[in-house]
């Protein structure tokens, strides 16, 4: 709804009832505020070069762009590929984290499509995000399932005490 903040917006601006120590905030300020952030919302992102030409982003880019930073900025290891880039097996097991032994068993068990060139075998990486992103969520739904079955046995709360000896 235009003109209304989300509860996310408005813990942003402290209001007149906002903890001792902190500044109020008038309610004209906190409109101006909102306008503010409201237009750097919708405003077009532009990219400024070197030479002084600037070229505008579309919006889906400047996100794109936005969570890249955000990531190395938390000291995230950032890889970008395209869907059709093909992979060799040794690049493929490190996508997934596993052996590339094993990932040649789930290879010959058709588990993940591959190709071969020469004697080589090759992934899409598409298909090995799309395998990882199915066992990501299959591996989810099972500790969901496991969190659930505690639950109702009322043991999801207790901490087991491995440390005591000889009980």
């Amino acid at each position: 709804m235009k003109g209304t903040m989300t509860p996310k917006e408005e813990t942003l601006i402290p209001s007149a009832g906002a903890a001792a120590g902190a500044t109020a905030v008038s309610e004209k300020d906190q409109r101006e505020i909102h306008d503010i952030y409201q237009k750097l919302r919708t405003a077009e992102a532009k990219l400024f070069g070197p030479d002084g030409r600037t070229q505008a982003l579309p919006n889906s880019l400047y996100s794109f762009l936005c969570t890249l930073l955000a990531d190395l900025k938390a000291g995230h290891s950032v890889t970008i590929m395209q869907n059709d880039a093909l992979l060799t097996t040794v690049e493929a097991s490190k996508v997934l984290g596993m052996s590339r032994q094993f990932l040649i068993g789930l290879l010959e068990k058709k588990e993940i499509p591959c190709h071969m060139v020469g004697t080589h075998r090759r992934l899409y990486a598409r298909d090995v995000l799309a395998y990882k992103a199915k066992r990501d969520a299959a591996r989810r739904k099972t500790l969901d399932d496991l969190a659930r079955q505690e639950y109702e046995q009322g043991t999801y709360d207790r901490v087991p005490d491995d440390f005591k000896s000889g009980q």
